[in-house]
């Protein structure tokens, strides 16, 4: 992670673009980054909590799908509210696709989607699939949502698939890339977060101590970045960076209200997304603790 890009005077990039061209003027400025460069940096230069969030959710799909193009991307679970494998509907068969994908981020803007199927060979127990589709191709209907109440400048949409052509991504759907991107999302969003509010406090000239702490949250997160995401290890330190985030709740709020209004107003409209999957990744550290409980260290 090159920390000098982080820590030194950059000009913010420009609000109100297209999601997608947004996205390209992002890689033009940072030059083939990393999946945790991506998430950080593009958080710094974000002029929004939203559009820092798209930053960490595309370093994400990176961090996942090491092929990954370059485009901008989204992955596809959620159906009516669920991502549960029993409750999946969309079929993949003789690498076509078929179903409904109710909640895909940044859909209509994206050019490849990962998607989540049910898959069900002959003689064979029935697996979870990930496989990629173009956006635009044959048999593939996206139409977008309305905003909602926070980062209304990113998009959501409903994906529709029709005897798809795609491609299956190698190894196990659920093990393999749907379980671990939760976590994955999670550390990189929160990465990209606190970049972007330690350049709002760059520039705001907070307290030291305050931007110090940001950092070493920072720091934090590229460390558990080189962790496997499917280490219960992983889940703690994960969880402990989160608890670090919460507890600096009020101090962010006093800095950002006795400073710039355009930037508290962002703040208080977008914080939400911070408590996206609270629950899911508080029991997943619950797990990861009485599986840590259970195992005996051995000198």
């Amino acid at each position: 992670m090159p920390w000098d890009k982080l820590l030194q005077p950059c000009q913010r990039m420009a609000d109100g673009q297209a999601l997608d061209d947004w996205y390209t003027a992002l890689l033009e400025h940072l030059a083939e980054p990393s999946a945790f460069e991506l998430a950080v940096l593009g958080g710094r230069l974000a002029p929004t909590p939203g559009l820092a969030f798209l930053a960490g959710y595309q370093g994400a799909l990176r961090a996942l799908w090491q092929s990954a193009p370059w485009t901008l991307g989204a992955l596809c679970v959620t159906e009516n509210r669920s991502v549960r494998p029993a409750d999946m509907q969309t079929r993949l068969s003789q690498l076509q696709l078929s179903g409904r994908k109710d909640f895909v981020t940044a859909g209509d803007a994206a050019q490849w989607l990962l998607v989540a199927a049910r898959e069900e060979g002959d003689g064979l127990a029935p697996q979870v699939a990930v496989t990629v589709v173009a956006n635009g191709a044959a048999g593939v209907q996206v139409e977008q949502l309305p905003a909602l109440g926070f980062m209304p400048d990113v998009s959501h949409a409903r994906l529709q698939l029709d005897q798809a052509a795609c491609e299956r991504l190698p190894g196990d759907g659920w093990d393999d890339y749907v379980k671990p991107f939760r976590s994955i999302e999670d550390l990189h969003v929160l990465a990209a977060i606190c970049a972007w509010l330690y350049g709002i406090g760059h520039e705001s000239a907070w307290p030291v101590d305050l931007q110090l702490r940001l950092l070493g949250l920072l720091s934090g997160c590229a460390e558990v970045s080189r962790a496997s995401a499917k280490a219960p290890t992983t889940h703690v330190l994960l969880g402990g960076l989160f608890a670090q985030f919460a507890a600096l709740g009020p101090e962010l709020d006093h800095a950002l209200a006795a400073g710039d209004e355009h930037w508290a107003a962002l703040w208080q409209r977008d914080k939400a997304l911070m408590s996206i999957a609270r629950s899911a990744r508080q029991a997943r550290l619950q797990k990861a603790l009485a599986q840590l409980a259970g195992q005996v260290f051995a000198s």
